[in-house]
């Protein structure tokens, strides 16, 4: 008996469980019977699309463990089973069926070296004669989100034979599979998808446009205007100075302040047009290695509570020369209001004033006391109550 048990212990082990998950029993997220030949995500059966994929819902996506569609396809390929692609269907769960399915253009696949592997279908009007010749361009416009999110671009190739645009290009990169549901790695791709999109048409948002300045492009903000997500500088915030400090402080806090958050460029020329201030041109600033350093401490030592989530990425593009991108995700409501320990005033700057502004449209407004005393009251209301309205009877 103890023999049987501990085969079957290094059996899962072999197959990449960890000890706690089988101590505890924990079940498989989705399983691959060989004998049958098919898959089960959830304890439902998913079917193969016609040539050799299984197609999989959106619901299965956050059900699903990265690490067990990993190991079960590595168990598949032991089994001298090709581990198929999978799909996910567009339509939702009460409309699924594998065969002919409209998929999305995110696919999960096991790389030759046995770790799971995303593959993401995108467009150029572009043509590139060679794979290769396309593959640095790729790797540096993605390279940022990649990094941050613990991947590594595989290979960047062509579906090949169309005579005209569009051009259609399959890209493949390996990803962490620990801690995560296929979901999150979902996530990764529809980001890639989503910058790779913005390069081309120039449609950009606060995470797309953030990602393509770190990728080199900051060229395609060229022209865009500022507004409720973006705030450009063409100088270094003097961060010797009190008011310099201030000043970023109160960048930054204008978006932790909004809806939507936003990102700070400095790095940036505008020029004044009806309506607001347009990008007019990349204008290069100094950076030394404790430029990001001190950027985050300005932030720090004026802003609280500090954003959650806030990164600081300095982007060369000449030697010693390059941008300063400041993005701060979207707030938490409970975080809100952000305030600024001092205040530049007519002018002058008050070290000992608290400032608390956000950002509307290209402007950046104050809040009121009025607002400012409907925040304090509504949290003495919950801690007190509980609740902030009396329950209805």
């Amino acid at each position: 008996m103890a023999a049987k048990v501990t085969a079957s212990l290094v059996r899962q082990l072999n197959h990449g469980r960890s000890f706690c998950e089988i101590l505890f029993f924990v079940p498989n997220t989705v399983s691959f019977d060989p004998r049958l030949g098919m898959w089960f995500f959830g304890g439902k059966r998913r079917y193969d699309d016609g040539s050799g994929s299984i197609v999989i819902t959106h619901s299965d996506l956050s059900a699903t463990k990265a690490a067990d569609l990993s190991r079960e396809l590595r168990k598949a390929r032991q089994l001298n089973w090709e581990p198929p692609p999978i799909l996910v269907d567009v339509a939702p769960e009460d409309q699924y069926w594998g065969k002919g399915a409209i998929v999305e253009p995110v696919t999960f696949t096991l790389h030759d070296d046995g770790k799971l592997a995303i593959e993401c279908d995108l467009t150029s009007h572009e043509y590139f004669d060679e794979d290769d010749e396309f593959f640095p361009l790729v790797e540096r416009l993605i390279g940022p989100l990649l990094q941050r999110t613990n991947s590594r671009l595989l290979s960047v190739a062509s579906d090949g034979g169309r005579p005209s645009a569009p051009y259609y290009y399959r890209v493949k990169f390996s990803v962490v599979t620990w801690g995560r549901n296929l979901h999150d790695l979902y996530q990764v791709g529809q980001g890639v998808k989503a910058i790779f999109d913005a390069s081309v048409t120039g449609e950009l948002t606060r995470e797309t446009a953030a990602d393509l300045v770190a990728g080199g492009r900051a060229d395609l903000l060229q022209g865009l205007p500022e507004g409720p997500w973006l705030d450009v500088k063409s100088q270094h915030y003097d961060l010797t100075t009190d008011r310099g400090k201030i000043s970023l402080a109160e960048a930054v806090s204008r978006f932790a302040n909004a809806e939507e958050g936003g990102i700070v460029i400095v790095g940036m020329d505008t020029k004044r047009v009806a309506g607001g201030e347009v990008i007019r041109s990349i204008k290069p600033v100094p950076i030394i290695g404790t430029t990001i350093r001190r950027y985050r401490q300005a932030i720090e030592s004026r802003l609280f509570p500090f954003p959650f989530g806030l990164e600081i990425t300095a982007v060369e593009i000449n030697p010693h020369e390059g941008l300063i991108i400041v993005s701060i995700p979207r707030q938490e409501e409970e975080l809100k209001p952000f305030l600024v320990h001092g205040a530049i005033v007519g002018g002058r700057t008050e070290g000992a004033y608290i400032s608390i502004v956000r950002r509307s449209g290209e402007d950046s407004i104050p809040i009121t006391a009025q607002q400012i005393h409907s925040t304090l009251a509504a949290g003495r209301a919950l801690l007190r109550r509980g609740y902030l309205y009396p329950p209805e009877e």
